[in-house]
């Protein structure tokens, strides 16, 4: 399948602003003219949404490490197949809230990341052509994550100290592909950060 769209990947911390920034993105582009897909993960299609629900909610011990994997893998596989494979061969923008550097962090955390990685090489094989990812210091992000008070907060009740490890995590990701990562400071106002996205964004298209 040759993609002609674009496809752009939002990553941090819970409670990091991403989004209210895919959303604010997407506007602006399709502003512009452009044909934009929004779409988050875990989900994003029918069958994705319906194991969001599962990995989202309940107690944090509710999974294995290895459950959860597979979970998320079958999730992404879905995803891909039904929208963002589509939407990417029609020549759209395609934002998505989440990919594989999550996965990788999130999941991987248990001495797992080397069968992350295989099994996202086997059935996934795919990475964005650009990842925002908006840097927060995790004792800001987390009271704004719990704010939410959702039924999905099975990552943020595992307190402060994974979101300090994921913070470190991604910005280890982003030095190690400096090519596709752009790291974006989500202590800023939200129209100032919305800004720096613009920016990058648009000098990605160019």
């Amino acid at each position: 399948m040759k993609k002609r769209g674009l496809f752009i990947s939002f990553e941090g911390i819970d409670g990091s602003g991403k989004s209210t920034q895919t959303k604010a993105l997407a506007d602006h582009l399709r502003n512009i003219g452009r044909d934009v897909v929004l779409t988050r993960e875990p989900g994003g299609s029918p069958g994705a949404e319906e194991i969001r629900a599962l990995v989202l909610q309940g107690e944090p011990d509710r999974w294995s490490a290895e459950t959860e994997l597979l979970l998320f893998t079958a999730a992404r596989r879905d995803h891909l197949e039904r929208v963002i494979w589509p939407a990417l061969d029609k020549g759209s923008v395609v934002i998505c809230d989440r990919f594989a550097d999550s996965t990788r962090l999130y999941q991987g955390r248990s001495g797992l990341r080397d069968k992350v990685d295989a099994l996202h090489a086997l059935m996934i094989g795919v990475e964005p052509d650009l990842t925002i990812l908006i840097d927060m210091d995790a004792h800001e992000a987390l009271p704004r994550a719990k704010s939410r008070a959702t039924a999905e907060e099975r990552f943020e009740d595992f307190g402060l100290a994974l979101q300090e490890q994921m913070r470190t995590g991604f910005l280890a990701l982003a030095h190690a592909h400096p090519k596709r990562f752009r790291v974006v400071d989500g202590g800023h106002s939200a129209e100032t950060v919305a800004a720096e996205i613009r920016k990058h964004v648009e000098d990605h298209l160019s």
